[in-house]
């Protein structure tokens, strides 16, 4: 199944699948993947470093991993229920959603200067 979101004037391919575990210890366990595209590997680190989640304990059934493919963001959540599997993926989505308005809204930025998301201006070529 492919969605497609909006980045910029850019149409993305966001690829998911789920599953159940086939090994027995792991049999009531659901999994959910997610692959979110990006123009560049930059701004695939800038979405990954905004949507990691604070060390915490686990509570809940569910645990959620996220990775870099080069420019691909990789989400991968195990959970033990099916409403608390959609209730993480869901809230995901929506702070993905604002993630990627809010570099769209700053693209020139977060695309083009490192130094400007970095709060400084890079030294003048004198």
């Amino acid at each position: 199944m492919t969605v497609l979101k909006r980045l910029g004037r850019r149409r993305l391919p966001i690829a998911n699948k789920m599953a159940v575990p086939e090994n027995d210890d792991q049999a009531s366990k659901l999994e959910f993947s997610l692959d979110v595209p990006f123009p560049s590997a930059r701004q695939a680190a800038v979405a990954l470093g905004s949507l990691s989640p604070d060390r915490e304990p686990r509570r809940g059934g569910v645990h959620k991993r996220l990775t870099l493919t080069g420019s691909v963001l990789n989400v991968k959540w195990r959970a033990d229920e099916a409403r608390v599997l959609r209730v993480s993926v869901n809230s995901f989505l929506d702070h993905l959603s604002l993630v990627l308005e809010t570099m769209h809204a700053f693209s020139a930025d977060v695309c083009e200067d490192p130094h400007v998301v970095l709060g400084h201006q890079p030294p003048s070529a004198t």
